[in-house]
């Protein structure tokens, strides 16, 4: 018979060795490309790329195409983020509350995924495919890698509730589509600077302010 310390020696080595299959990470940057197109029109579809860059508590996600840049930076501590947009050479900075941020990511935070059985290899990881539905009958796939477990869950709320890195992922929306490809992902750690906020060459606002202007998120 197996004494009882044996037995816990066991019982905590394998539970080590199940944990170990789950890298967290704190420090990441990831690039997405991705296109959107409408599935009743034959014009081009419009292309962009998205980089998200994780530290900490601190994240930053850059949008670009050729007519418009964004960028939010986020601070999970604090719970205030700071958006900078440039539209035709106007820069304009906006800061958000707390609440400002809650409210801006509402919708997302609510989002729940469902596991599906399908599975594929993205970036060297294997991803496990899920869906989501949202409140305005949006949808949602995802593969994500469930090996990553992120830190910080707030560098993107709409997967707060996903449990592991997205990979790929595409929004349906009426008749619009929306799909995001990783195109390059790096666990080095991200230089502080990329969180700085400007100080100059910046037009700023409240979140109340842009939205009379429609220039929020």
């Amino acid at each position: 018979m197996k004494t009882p310390h044996y037995i816990l020696v066991c019982f905590f080595g394998l539970n080590a060795l199940n944990g170990s299959a789950q890298k967290k990470i704190s420090d990441f940057s990831i690039v997405y490309d991705y296109e959107i197109s409408n599935r009743t029109s034959a014009a081009k579809p419009i292309t962009g790329s998205n980089s998200i860059f994780v530290k900490g508590s601190m994240s930053r996600s850059e949008t670009g195409t050729q007519s418009y840049s964004s960028s939010i930076i986020h601070d999970a501590t604090t719970g205030t983020a700071v958006i900078l947009k440039e539209v035709s050479g106007q820069k304009i900075l906006i800061r958000l509350t707390p609440q400002n941020w809650k409210q801006m990511n509402a919708t997302d935070e609510a989002i729940t995924f469902s596991n599906t059985n399908e599975t594929k290899t993205i970036a060297g990881y294997k991803c496990i495919k899920a869906f989501a539905k949202t409140t305005d009958s949006s949808v949602y796939s995802v593969y994500y890698a469930s090996e990553l477990s992120v830190e910080n869950y707030d560098y993107n709320p709409k997967f707060k509730n996903l449990a592991g890195l997205a990979l790929e992922y595409e929004l349906t929306k009426g008749d619009f589509k929306i799909k995001y490809t990783v195109s390059k992902l790096n666990l080095n750690p991200v230089p502080e600077s990329k969180f700085d906020i400007p100080k100059t060459g910046y037009r700023e606002m409240t979140f109340e302010e842009s939205k009379k202007l429609n220039t929020g998120k």
